[in-house]
């Protein structure tokens, strides 16, 4: 991602490992097969992700991101956040998978939102400590 795109983010980005963080994307509001993918930052207004498929900017989703417990980084211990959103950009540059951004427009409960801020709160205050 160029510098343009990284300065347009009201907040800030948490950096995930990509291969305990897995994603699910499906396009709304025709709910066809769900893309499996990986996540590799996300922040309060939205996730970079990656996925095997390209999916055209400007168009809505609906994403599962698997956000590893607190303090656990591994295969189990993982918390499902389900939102709504909108690919803004992609990046085809090399053949294979393909990275793009999602800004969250919604989310499916009240719940997801409130563990999204709390999994940020949580990780953002560990990397202060």
């Amino acid at each position: 991602m160029d510098q343009t795109n990284s300065d347009r983010r009201r907040d800030p980005r948490l950096g995930l490992a990509p291969m305990y963080t897995s994603v699910g994307v499906t396009l709304v509001p025709d709910g066809a097969e769900e893309l499996d993918g990986h996540a590799y930052d996300v922040s309060r207004g939205g996730v970079c992700l990656e996925l095997d498929e390209a999916i055209a900017p400007g168009s809505p989703v609906r994403v599962r991101v698997e956000l590893p417990r607190a303090g656990s980084i591994g295969l189990h211990g993982k918390r499902a956040l389900h939102a709504f959103g909108r690919v803004v950009w992609l990046s085809e540059e090399e053949p294979g998978p393909v990275r793009m951004a999602v800004v969250f427009t919604d989310f499916q409960t009240l719940g997801d939102e409130c563990r999204l801020d709390a999994y940020l709160a949580d990780r953002f205050g560990a990397l202060a400590a």
